[in-house]
């Protein structure tokens, strides 16, 4: 009896935990609630795209100071790496072999005038001589001859005093253009050869302001913004002055700006780019030859656009897509075109309309079809609105 009484309870119990467990399975859940999320609406404004470049800056003007002349570089005239002004003295070549050589080129130019003005007297007295019948016509002719001989020693020994000028002048190098000079090359004393091609180089001279920044663009790029600037002329981009902003290494925004003012005649063939430049104001020499810069250019006219935060864009595959609330607060896909970012907003091409409340904050927790607990706010007014050293990027 106490064996079948166990064995009792144990069915009993059995019975009553799957009962239980019946009862517990078959009891309705309670749905989650919707998962919170930030809706906006996009900003609608008058927008630019910008495309950028990188650019190397240049000088305007360029000069390397060469010795006209040959001689021992008698003194330095000028400190390393200052500010010069056209005409500012910097070196001085020992004039000393050149005044001497131009003293007796005078003094052969005053031989020559003495010949000249003796065979005059000579003509003339043979002119009056030929009318008596004192001389022949051949010695009047044969003086002649030496007057004209004469004069044309004259003016050759003027040239050679003015030669000679010139070359005691080259002995002192000045300043070509304004800007900001190098080192000296050369220390004084030492044999420095002049006028030809490979002439001791002594410095250098650049200019600061303006400066230029060239940049190469692809062909594509070209042909879009001869159709941008042109408005249907050939040689829109050539003609119109574009403005356009430059930025440093060290600089997150385009603070100098400047215009376009030259594109090349022809497309490299080698790399299908074609070269242009950019003249920019420098007046604080911030920016010095030989830098690299990012310089950005208009790459549309104005157009209203729709933007909003580059975080409300999702992805699935090569599709991008934003999700949109209805009136039921359930949350729709749209497949959406994208643009450029903008004052750090994404432009939207297609998919969107200005009313519409699109999910900027937490995407990763909704899909379409789901019902979501919105929280309605405009987007960050320093993301809409733009500054003028914004930058700007392709998609």
């Amino acid at each position: 009896m106490k064996m079948l009484s166990d064995r009792a309870v144990y069915c009993i119990l059995a019975g009553l935990t799957i009962f239980l467990t019946t009862c517990t399975q078959r009891q309705p859940s309670s749905p989650p609630p919707p998962p919170k999320v930030t809706v906006s609406q996009p900003v609608a404004r008058e927008v630019i795209e910008w495309d950028e470049y990188t650019g190397r800056l240049e000088a305007v003007e360029s000069v390397e100071v060469r010795a006209r002349v040959s001689g021992y570089l008698q003194s330095v005239h000028f400190t390393d790496g200052a500010i010069v002004k056209k005409g500012t003295l910097l070196f001085v070549i020992d004039p000393r072999p050149y005044q001497a050589e131009l003293n007796r080129i005078k003094a052969a130019l005053e031989q020559a005038i003495a010949r000249y003005e003796r065979t005059q007297k000579d003509f003339a007295r043979a002119q009056q001589l030929v009318k008596s019948r004192a001389i022949s016509q051949e010695e009047v002719d044969t003086r002649a001859a030496d007057q004209r001989e004469a004069q044309a020693a004259v003016e050759a020994a003027r040239a050679a005093v003015e030669a000679a000028r010139l070359n005691v002048d080259f002995t002192q190098l000045k300043a070509p253009i304004n800007g900001r000079i190098s080192r000296e090359f050369v220390t004084e004393g030492n044999l420095i050869s002049g006028g030809s091609a490979e002439s001791t180089l002594l410095t250098r001279i650049v200019s600061y302001d303006p400066i230029y920044c060239y940049f190469d663009v692809d062909e594509r790029s070209y042909l879009k913004y001869s159709r941008l600037w042109g408005d249907g002329n050939h040689s829109g981009s050539r003609e119109v002055k574009i403005p356009v902003s430059l930025g440093l290494a060290n600089e997150t925004a385009y603070p100098h700006q400047g215009q376009l003012d030259f594109v090349d005649n022809r497309l490299d063939p080698n790399t299908g780019t074609m070269i242009g430049r950019a003249v920019v104001p420098n007046p604080d020499q911030t920016l010095i030859p030989g830098l690299f810069a990012r310089i950005r250019l208009p790459g549309s006219s104005k157009y209203e656009a729709l933007l909003i935060p580059d975080a409300a864009i999702g992805s699935d595959l090569t599709q991008r897509f934003a999700f949109v609330l209805n009136d039921q607060n359930t949350v729709e896909y749209r497949k959406v075109t994208l643009g450029p970012i903008i004052d750090g907003l994404r432009v939207i091409r297609d998919g969107l309309k200005p009313e519409d409340w699109v999910v900027v904050n937490g995407v990763q927790r909704v899909r379409a079809g789901a019902k979501v607990d919105p929280q309605k706010q405009e987007i960050p007014k320093n993301q809409a609105l733009p500054t003028p050293e914004a930058t700007a990027a392709k998609p």
